[in-house]
């Protein structure tokens, strides 16, 4: 079994981030304005747009060095939005391509606390993608890097042990807290409906099995 990885890759992020850029900011700019105005299913009281320029204000924040007090919070996310209301969609769409650029040398220099935000991201990018339509959403080339982040993730803070096989990853992984008492919980099914689980995403439809803990107590996210 792969367990979580002892040694940081501060690259990472920055892969993950460009990886996901060169998928979905070609795709924004191919699609009408109407489709940013479609609501989120994954981010309820949001529409594309929304989480485009949420995603873009947190990358700038961490390029630019920004981090006031209140920083990442629902208040804070929603005054970016805010901020962002009479820009064209396609200056929201710059700004993100910017930040996915350039956030990954800033986040390698950290000590992991921003990996995180990556991860948060490229989840975000698959919320997007599922709402136009496109397929690979929570998956793509991406997916390994994030699986590995996740991992990491959920061991650093503690998280439930999972034992986890996944129908289209050679190997199984493991995610949460190493050294816990008992049996890890176990899940059997594919790579992209377990990050959803992670993210407190919609898994309505997906065929899987989950013992030993509750949806709710995977969401990472709160």
């Amino acid at each position: 079994m792969t367990d979580t990885v002892d040694v940081r890759d501060p690259e990472l992020p920055g892969r993950l981030l460009v990886m996901e850029r060169d998928v979905l900011v070609p795709l924004l700019r191919s699609r009408p304005d109407a489709d940013f105005a479609l609501p989120t299913a994954a981010c309820p009281g949001w529409t594309v747009r929304d989480v485009l320029a949420h995603c873009s204000a947190a990358l700038m924040r961490v390029v630019e060095n920004r981090f006031e007090k209140g920083v990442f919070s629902p208040e804070s996310n929603e005054r970016d939005i805010a901020e962002r209301a009479d820009w064209t969609n396609a200056r929201v769409v710059d700004e993100l391509e910017r930040g996915m650029t350039e956030a990954g040398p800033v986040i390698a220099r950290w000590d992991g606390r921003l990996d995180m935000l990556a991860l948060g991201e490229w989840v975000h990018a698959g919320d997007v993608r599922e709402v136009l339509g496109e397929p690979g959403a929570y998956a793509g080339a991406g997916l390994p890097a994030a699986l590995t982040l996740l991992a990491r993730v959920t061991r650093e803070n503690e998280h439930v042990p999972l034992h986890a096989d996944l129908d289209d990853v050679d190997e199984p992984l493991r995610f949460g807290a190493r050294g816990a008492d008992g049996p890890p919980a176990r899940y059997i099914g594919d790579a992209a409906t377990l990050v959803r689980l992670y993210a407190g995403r919609p898994v309505a439809g997906s065929a899987y099995e989950l013992v030993g803990v509750r949806e709710a107590e995977l969401n990472i996210f709160g």
